[in-house]
């Protein structure tokens, strides 16, 4: 058995980058605490990422906060089945659906308010829509559902192979190619401008 250059026992030594946030992430377990520090600075622009298209931009550095604490807290479950990456944006990604499903509640509840404060008024039912032409990505992802979305960002905005992002949405590979391939699909369809005359263009 090898040892990797953080001092840690892994099954096979390989330079890669995944490789290396498994041998950070297994050292931070056990103990390490500049393997820890090591392995937060190094995963946490995509972490950031990750919160901030499948939970959005206001929310972002507390979602990503809360993914670290989530995986510190747990960190003692990690095995090294897998990918320190993908165990992480695992975490991640689940830290939004939460977050997702508590904004849910929050908007019912502010729809419900809204709805008796302004009944009988026009109060609260007026848009006023950006017209600077500007396309906002956040903005556009966000009209995916919630599995689109997901393999979109981790394979295209992210940049994970589709194995590594079937091993963080636990799904088949297939399953991910199909999705991404509707989310494209989608968004093709929302960014379809039509044209003085009524008819649509690309």
């Amino acid at each position: 058995m090898d040892i990797g250059h953080c001092g840690v026992e892994v099954g096979h030594c390989e330079t890669d980058v995944v490789d290396h946030l498994t041998r950070l992430l297994i050292a931070a377990r056990d103990g390490d605490r500049i393997a820890l520090e090591r392995f937060v600075a190094e995963t946490q622009a995509d972490v950031w990422r990750l919160c901030r298209y499948l939970g959005d931009l206001e929310y972002a550095d507390d979602l990503a906060q809360e993914t670290y604490e989530r995986a510190i807290g747990s960190i003692h479950r990690f095995r090294a089945d897998g990918a320190a990456r993908g165990w992480l944006l695992t975490i991640a990604r689940r830290t939004c659906a939460d977050h997702a499903r508590r904004a849910t509640r929050r908007r019912r509840l502010d729809q419900a308010v809204l709805s008796n404060t302004t009944a009988g008024s026009l109060d609260g039912s007026v848009i006023d829509p950006d017209r600077s032409g500007r396309v906002d990505l956040g903005e556009v992802l966000a009209g995916l559902s919630d599995d689109r979305r997901s393999a979109f960002v981790l394979t295209q905005v992210l940049g994970l192979q589709y194995d590594e992002a079937a091993e963080v949405l636990d799904v088949p590979i297939g399953t991910v190619r199909s999705r991404v391939a509707r989310a494209r699909s989608d968004l093709v369809e929302m960014l379809r401008e039509p044209d003085a005359d009524g008819t649509v263009a690309l």
